[in-house]
């Protein structure tokens, strides 16, 4: 699947904090398989824009509280 990312994700604290979510559940609200949640939630696989606003809209949060990207370092 392509290099790691450095993005880094809060799906799996979501899914616990939404009612112990599965991840298949969220793959069915997302429109994906569950083994393309599992390599979001462990860095191998980056989302596309539209999937990452998808995956925001079913917790409810903005983006930037799903996905994480570091500061560049100087």
């Amino acid at each position: 699947m392509g290099k790691p990312t450095k993005v880094t994700n809060s799906i799996r604290a979501l899914r616990f904090a939404h009612g112990e979510m599965t991840q298949a559940e969220l793959a069915k609200h997302v429109g994906v398989t569950r083994q393309t949640i599992i390599a979001i939630e462990q860095g191998r696989y980056s989302p596309s824009l539209e999937m990452a606003f998808q995956i925001a809209r079913v917790f409810k949060v903005p983006l930037d509280d799903v996905f994480q990207y570091p500061d560049a370092e100087d």
